[in-house]
């Protein structure tokens, strides 16, 4: 009878994609720590909410195959119901939430109406409602203040914490969006965003396996939605006003553009994107030269030599070594 050799044992396989993920989180999270020594705290905190912006809106877009028009809808109706909230007393905490709840509220009806298109028709009707909100602020005087906005509402202090500071607002900013960001993190990396990737790649294939495209783009659409009306609602915590510009269609092109330029399905690239584009606007006002048309070029020339944004070519060239 011979003897049973024992099994070796088994040896963890290194993951080069992981460790990469692991060098941009620290990277990213060193950097944001002392943003606000480099440049001054308010456009740091712009950079915070925008990157927020455009990690809910890669969260549709890169991993579900959704491309969103209206994302602007979120973001607005956010930062109104903040703005209302402050305006008659509320807590920050209190308006935070009670903002990034309106526009969850608002996306289900967008979402039910919505994710059953594909494409172009889906993209319309995201527009659409948009445009709606947009109308229904410039009208509804009582509450948004019109073509005025909101402005001169008070922030009270939280916790000892005196948000009269631009450095203090930045840093509970920057709390709360680790939060947002790790929620975005966490939901891609986990079965059902494996599974969104799949509906995203091959829809009647993921359909042929038991998977519900419908449901799933409809919590991605929800998850989405409530991470952009967070990051609207601490836009309006950080400046204090709210105008018509929120819901404008500009805002919803300007986060696609920062997605793009950052590089989708990186989650890291739209936070990056989103500081480039605004840096550039920042330097370019301050030089007093035309901003539409130099970050037009940029975007430009992204698309044509960095097809998958600043983030995404980096990431391509490291696995390429």
């Amino acid at each position: 009878m011979s003897a049973v050799t024992p099994a070796p044992p088994a040896t963890r396989v290194a993951d080069p994609g992981r460790r990469a993920r692991a060098a941009w989180l620290i990277g990213l999270a060193l950097l944001l720590l002392i943003l606000p020594k480099l440049i001054y705290p308010v456009l740091a905190l712009d950079i915070l909410a925008w990157g927020l912006f455009a990690v809910a809106f890669d969260l549709l877009f890169g991993f579900s195959g959704l491309l969103s028009f209206g994302h602007a809808a979120f973001w607005g109706s956010s930062a109104y119901a903040t703005a209302y909230l402050l305006s008659h007393g509320q807590s920050v905490p209190v308006a935070l939430l009670g903002g990034t709840l309106t526009a969850l509220v608002l996306a289900v009806p967008i979402a039910y109406l919505s994710v059953r298109s594909v494409g172009i028709y889906f993209s319309m009707i995201t527009l659409a409602f948009a445009q709606m909100l947009s109308f229904l602020a410039l009208q509804w005087t009582a509450i948004t203040g019109g073509e005025n906005g909101l402005q001169g509402f008070a922030r009270p202090s939280f916790l000892g914490l005196d948000f009269s500071d631009s450095t203090t607002r930045y840093y509970f900013t920057l709390a709360i969006f680790t939060a947002g960001f790790l929620i975005a993190y966490r939901a891609v990396r986990s079965p059902f965003g494996q599974a969104l990737q799949a509906v995203r790649d091959n829809e009647q294939r993921a359909q042929s396996v038991g998977y519900d495209p419908a449901r799933f783009k409809f919590t991605a659409f929800l998850i989405s939605a409530g991470l952009a009306g967070l990051a609207g609602a601490l836009y309006t915590f950080g400046h204090g006003v709210v105008s018509l510009e929120v819901v404008n269609w500009k805002t919803s092109g300007e986060v696609v553009m920062m997605t793009l330029l950052g590089g989708t399905t990186t989650l890291f690239g739209p936070v990056v994107g989103a500081g480039l584009v605004l840096l550039l606007r920042d330097i370019l006002t301050t030089a007093n030269l035309p901003v539409g048309i130099v970050t037009g070029l940029v975007f430009v020339l992204v698309v044509l030599f960095f097809r998958r944004g600043v983030v995404g070519t980096i990431q391509h060239w490291g696995r390429r070594k």
